[in-house]
C-alpha cells in the first residue's frame, strides 16, 4: 500500500444468450416500450462458469493486469477527453451506458464503440435491482440492450453492472439467467462526486491506485452531473501512468468471454 501511494503522489506530482424482450402492449411503460423495439439477434460471445454466480470484483487472473471501466449515466461531457485519451494510449476500456444515456446521448454511445471499446449494460433507467421483481429486473436488461444496440450499432457485452453496485444473491441470479455476467469493481474512484462532494484528481487516482492488484477492475465515470467537471477524464492519464509504472497491463474484458 506505501508503495502505490507512492506512485500515486508521484504521479499526481507530475500532473495526474440474451434473449432480446418481446413487443411491448399499448400504454406500456418506456421500459418495457424500448425492450419491444429490440429485433431477434444473433448469440453473442458469453461468459464462462468462473464470471457467474456472484458479482465480480476482480477479474480471474493472477497476471499483473487491470481492467479499466467507465459508466455512463448522466452527460457526455467527459467522453471526447477519455476517448482520445484511450486512443493517445492504445488501451482499451469497457464502458457501461445506462439505455436512458445511449437514447439521449447516441452519438456518445456510437464514438465508444467505433474506437473499439467493449460496451456493457448498466440498465435501462438506473433504479435499485432490490427493489424489483425478477421481471421488471428482465425489462430492465433488455430494454438497455435494445437501446445500447440502436445507439452504437454493435453487439453490446454480456455484462451487466448494477446501478448502486447495490447486488443481492436474487438479482444477480436474475442477470445470470439473462446471459450475463454480474462485473463490478475493485474501486471506484468517487470522482462522480466532484468537487462539490469533496473529490479532487489526486483523491480519484489515489483510489484507484490503492487498488491495484491482479485482475483489478477500476471504476470511473464520463459524466458531470452537469457542472461539466469530470474529475475521472482529468484523473485517467494519471492511473494510467501509475499502473504502467508499477508493472500492470490495461487488458480489455473481453478476454474473460467465451465464443
Amino acid at each position: 500500500m506505501g508503495r502505490r501511494a507512492a506512485l500515486a503522489a508521484l504521479v499526481c506530482a507530475g500532473a495526474a444468450g440474451f434473449v432480446p424482450g418481446t413487443g411491448a402492449s399499448a400504454g406500456a411503460s418506456p421500459v418495457a416500450a424500448a425492450a419491444g423495439a429490440s429485433a431477434a439477434a444473433t448469440a453473442g460471445p458469453r461468459p464462462p462458469a468462473s464470471l457467474l454466480g456472484d458479482e465480480i470484483r476482480r477479474l480471474p487472473t493472477s497476471r499483473k493486469a487491470l481492467a479499466l471501466t467507465f459508466n455512463a449515466a448522466w452527460d457526455d461531457a467527459g467522453v471526447d477527453t477519455v476517448l482520445a485519451e484511450l486512443r493517445r494510449r492504445k488501451l482499451p476500456a469497457t464502458f457501461f451506458p445506462t439505455g436512458e444515456f445511449a437514447e439521449a446521448e447516441p452519438a456518445a454511445v456510437r464514438a465508444m464503440a467505433d474506437a473499439g471499446h467493449g460496451l456493457g449494460n448498466h440498465s435501462y433507467s438506473h433504479p435499485y435491482f432490490d427493489d424489483l421483481s425478477t421481471a421488471e429486473r428482465a425489462e430492465e436488461v433488455r430494454a438497455a440492450d435494445a437501446a445500447i444496440r440502436k445507439a452504437s450499432g454493435t453487439e453490446p457485452l454480456p455484462y451487466f453492472r448494477f446501478p448502486y453496485s447495490s447486488t443481492t444473491p436474487e438479482s444477480i441470479a436474475d442477470v445470470n439467467a439473462l446471459g450475463y455476467a454480474a462485473i463490478e469493481f475493485s474501486a471506484d474512484t468517487n470522482g462522480y462526486l466532484g468537487p462539490e462532494g469533496g473529490m479532487s484528481v489526486d483523491r480519484a487516482v489515489r483510489r484507484a491506485v490503492d487498488a491495484f492488484a491482479p485482475g483489478a477492475i477500476i471504476q470511473m465515470h464520463v459524466g458531470s452531473h452537469g457542472d461539466g467537471v469530470v474529475l475521472d477524464a482529468e484523473a485517467l492519464p494519471l492511473i494510467i501512468d501509475a499502473a504502467l509504472a508499477d508493472g500492470y497491463e490495461v487488458i480489455d474484458l473481453r478476454r474473460f468471454l467465451e465464443a
